[in-house]
């Protein structure tokens, strides 16, 4: 099973490819635009592994939460290769796949959402529990048991989060990142059970709906117009 993954919901993005088992992981160059950079090192890791966009058997994208933009990045170029080669495509949760990379059996994420929020999952064994959220760092749902790892940049984004969070956590990770070899290696399994969506039906998880301030609300803050 060879199966390609993307992941756009921060900068730099990056893909993965599963090769049976291998995966073979790049970052999109820094300072330059995922948009401009995701298919071309797409194209240079399966042309280092001897293959052809024609010899994958899927698709995965990372789906979110994550910059706006981004999510329509990878979104869009993976809506494109799977509907132009009939491939199965597969979402990822960015969240889950952060737990994953976090090596965690009990993990909470918090990804910067920008805006003085954060992106905000538990996991216990991989399963979400819950739902993914959207809070202000003081205000996210603090588990009623400790022994947690918490992974992802909203922790040195914010240090009041690390605060709230500081009687249930016995690990932190702030380094954790999203990145497409743990999108692929949730997305393998599923799709070699069958697994997939309609590349018509393939959408970003936003959670929000507003990707910006208004005029008013920044200078409420003390902000300028």
């Amino acid at each position: 099973m060879k199966i390609l993954a993307l992941e756009t919901a921060t900068d730099p993005g990056s893909i993965a490819l599963w090769l049976d088992g291998k995966v073979i992981a790049r970052r999109c160059p820094d300072n330059l635009s995922n948009s401009a950079t995701l298919l071309p090192v797409a194209e240079e890791a399966i042309k280092e592994a001897g293959l052809g966009f024609a010899e994958l058997d899927g698709i995965a994208f990372g789906m979110g939460p994550g910059s706006f933009t981004g999510l329509r990045v990878s979104c869009g170029v993976a809506q494109g290769l799977a509907f132009a080669r009939d491939l199965p495509l597969l979402g990822v949760g960015t969240l889950d796949a952060m737990a994953l990379a976090s090596g965690g059996e009990r993990v909470i994420v918090a990804l910067d959402a920008r805006m003085g929020e954060v992106y905000f999952g538990v996991f216990a064994s991989g399963v979400l529990q819950g739902s993914i959220g959207v809070y202000a760092p003081d205000s996210v749902p603090v588990p009623d048991s400790t022994g947690w790892l918490a992974c992802g940049n909203g922790l040195a984004a914010y240090p009041v989060l690390r605060e709230r969070l500081s009687a249930v956590v016995a690990e932190w990770r702030p380094e954790i990142m999203p990145h497409a070899e743990f999108v692929v290696r949730l997305a393998a399994p599923r799709i070699e059970r069958g697994e997939r969506i309609d590349p018509a039906d393939a959408a970003p998880l936003y959670v929000r709906d507003k990707v910006a301030k208004t005029v008013a609300e920044r200078l409420a803050e003390g902000g300028r117009a």
